[in-house]
């Protein structure tokens, strides 16, 4: 019998072994924990209505009295069917309950519930199937909805949660003082535990709501800025200001914008001081980051350090180390490149260049955070497209060295406030401008109806001499109506591009395969590329000047914005052209957003109100630690409020090491899953 909230979720009275198992498979081990499953809605059963006022073949909230119960039917071998005769006092209903003979049971004749399901029927009769109901003497008719698993129910989860917040009551804590619960006007945590589970109201669910998505906040601002302090402690690689690294930027083949000398500038500041610098750059696509990021692993190579490089993939690993070269070899800077296909020989003469000082920057995939990979002296990291690895791999590639300077990049501008939400233990560089001569794409959405003319377009800039994408949702076929690259691929070199050099690239091709397809097509041997998203960032191909988006509804706003950055990128005008058939409202207003700007921050603010709640880069890539309640999306205005609190903490209790703010202080290693104070 549980008598902890932190003895093990099984010995809570009710649960035993076998559920046990089922709440370990959504991450609850405890009563605590249970404590923490937070509903994702509720069910409000005092809106309920009469029988005949139902709105039919939709969800409705009735209050009704079984009359009779019939035998339960088997029928199709395992389908159980259970029927019950119900009354609201004028009007009758029948009540169908699938495979669930236990909560039929429970159903008592005489018995008045509330009752929460869908009603089908006509004038003469009506059905409610498969209902969630509680009976009509219950206190709390705000009830909530959890997330599930195969074999609890939402009355089980209510009734163990009952048990475990009654453990609560009996073992009181708090996170806040006084003082901040006034000051913010927050609940009481118990009391906020308390209600958003079993609310009283609307009002105190949303006040409810309100302390625990603080506590988050408060939480995830107190483990950025703990990280943000760490790196006070001194770096072993300052840099001297004096080192001269103009002879780059005068053998460059363009002229850096204000934006990019600004960048450097702020960078190499940081490089100077005697603590880590922990900076990110964002820029939107084609604003020279790479260029920044090669001009301060000059800096830094001539301050004698090495600087190591790491992308998400290996084309874009591949085309980075092809970039850095280009820029820095004719200074006697060495680079190299180490992926997950770099043979066990060549990785073995990369270790031995490495250690020994003669590899000055390595660029590569997750491969240089491998353990067996060391360094001489690394002084500077680099990770690109930042969101897409998490908080320790960037921090393993940092702990190679003893407090390395850090820079992340990132082609997803987003603005400033947001960005201090998400990456809050960082300083922020942005490049605002293009280079000289970058021209506008052309942007066109089109339905399915245009897409002969569509390629119609495409061929005439083929036979120009350029070059194209064609770009699916998906690798392979499935039920779904979207279109697969690789039939996609074979139909078109028979139809639409027949005649034309095409090629298939994806991210299952082995990596060998991809680079050969990406040389082929940055050599001009393939004339059109059909593919999927794996071109969306750092392909680099100046003739490419039209790309073509099948099921353009399927992509984020940002998403679209990355691949349109493909082209566009050398002399010739550059179009792209969105196909899709959605007609939906959101659909039509992403398709006109993207058309009329090409302006990243400005598409990327569109796309963060459009999206609202969900995750703005798509699968929690951000690398933040998963938040339950609030979401740092949404929730700008409590994000910057909890940024003050933790602020005002933190400059009283640099490392919350007062009694008033241990509790504060193990929640927030928790959350981050580590210690995020040493």
């Amino acid at each position: 019998m549980a008598t902890s909230l932190f003895s093990d979720i099984e010995y809570l009275k009710g649960v035993g072994k076998t559920k046990g198992e089922k709440y370990r498979k959504l991450g609850i081990t405890s009563p605590y924990e249970l404590i923490y499953h937070i509903p994702r809605n509720y069910l409000d059963f005092r809106a309920y209505v009469p029988i005949m006022q139902a709105e039919l073949n939709d969800y409705n909230v009735l209050k009704l009295t079984i009359t009779s119960k019939n035998t339960p039917q088997r029928i199709r071998g395992k389908l159980v069917i259970c029927n019950a005769a119900a009354t609201d006092g004028i009007d009758t209903i029948t009540v169908t309950v699938f495979n669930n003979v236990y909560a039929f049971h429970a159903l008592e004749i005489g018995g008045t519930y509330y009752m929460y399901g869908k009603v089908s029927g006509n004038f003469l009769r009506r059905e409610i199937s498969s209902p969630v109901y509680i009976q009509s003497d219950e206190k709390v008719l705000i009830q909530p909805i959890y997330k599930l698993t195969q074999g609890l129910t939402v009355n089980m989860v209510r009734n163990d949660m009952r048990k475990a917040l009654d453990i609560m009551h009996s073992e009181p804590f708090e996170t806040l003082s006084d003082d901040i619960m006034q000051k913010y006007q927050l609940m009481p945590l118990m009391q906020a535990l308390e209600n958003i589970h079993f609310p009283q109201s609307n009002s105190a669910a949303e006040l409810a709501r309100k302390r625990l998505a603080f506590d988050e906040l408060l939480k995830l601002q107190l483990g950025m800025l703990m990280m943000k302090n760490r790196r006070k402690k001194s770096t072993a690689f300052v840099m001297d200001k004096n080192i001269c690294i103009n002879e780059f930027f005068e053998n460059l083949p363009f002229t850096m914008t204000d934006g990019q000398y600004q960048a450097v500038s702020e960078i190499i500041d940081d490089l100077c001081r005697n603590t880590p610098m922990n900076r990110l750059l964002q820029g939107d696509v084609g604003s020279g980051k790479t260029a920044v990021a090669a001009a301060v692993c000059c800096f830094a190579v001539k301050n004698g350090f090495q600087a190591a490089v790491m992308a998400p993939t290996e084309i874009l690993a591949i085309q980075h180390a092809k970039t850095f070269t280009s820029f820095l070899e004719k200074f006697g800077i060495k680079v190299a490149l180490l992926t997950g296909s770099t043979t066990a020989k060549n990785k073995r003469k990369i270790c031995h260049e490495l250690i020994d000082g003669e590899i000055d920057v390595l660029v590569g995939t997750h491969a240089i955070i491998q353990k067996d990979i060391e360094y001489k002296s690394l002084a500077l990291v680099i990770t690109d497209e930042q969101h897409r690895f998490g908080v320790a791999q960037r921090n393993a590639l940092a702990e190679k060295s003893d407090f390395p300077h850090k820079l992340v990049m990132s082609a997803t501008p987003i603005p400033r406030t947001l960005a201090l939400n998400i990456y809050g233990d960082l300083d922020i560089s942005s490049i605002k401008q293009l280079p000289k001569g970058r021209s506008p794409v052309n942007t066109y959405a089109v339905t399915g109806k245009k897409r002969e003319g569509a390629f119609g377009f495409v061929r005439a800039r083929l036979d120009e001499g350029r070059q194209a994408y064609i770009v699916c949702p998906m690798i392979e076929d499935s039920e779904s109506d979207l279109f697969a690259v690789k039939t996609y691929a074979e139909n078109a070199a028979k139809s639409t591009l027949k005649g034309y050099s095409t090629a298939l690239l994806h991210g299952r091709m082995k990596a060998a395969e991809k680079e050969k397809v990406m040389k082929q097509f940055s050599d001009g041997e393939i004339q059109a590329l059909i593919c999927t998203t794996v071109i969306e960032v750092g392909v680099d191909v100046p003739n490419a000047v039209v790309m073509v988006i099948e099921n353009a509804e399927r992509f984020g706003l940002s998403q679209l914005h990355q691949l349109r950055g493909r082209v566009g990128r050398g002399k010739y005008e550059s179009s792209c052209i969105l196909i899709t058939d959605n007609r939906n409202e959101e659909c039509i207003r992403r398709m006109k957003v993207i058309s009329s700007t090409t302006d990243g921050f400005k598409i990327s603010e569109e796309d963060l109100k459009m999206r609202g709640p969900g995750d703005f880069f798509g699968n929690a890539q951000h690398g933040l630690p998963p938040l339950k309640i609030a979401d740092t999306f949404c929730s700008m205005e409590l994000s910057a409020v909890t940024r003050e609190c933790a602020e005002n903490l933190l400059s009283d209790d640099p490392m919350l090491d007062k009694p008033e703010n241990h509790a504060l202080k193990m929640e927030t290693i928790k959350l981050f899953n580590k210690d995020i104070t040493g």
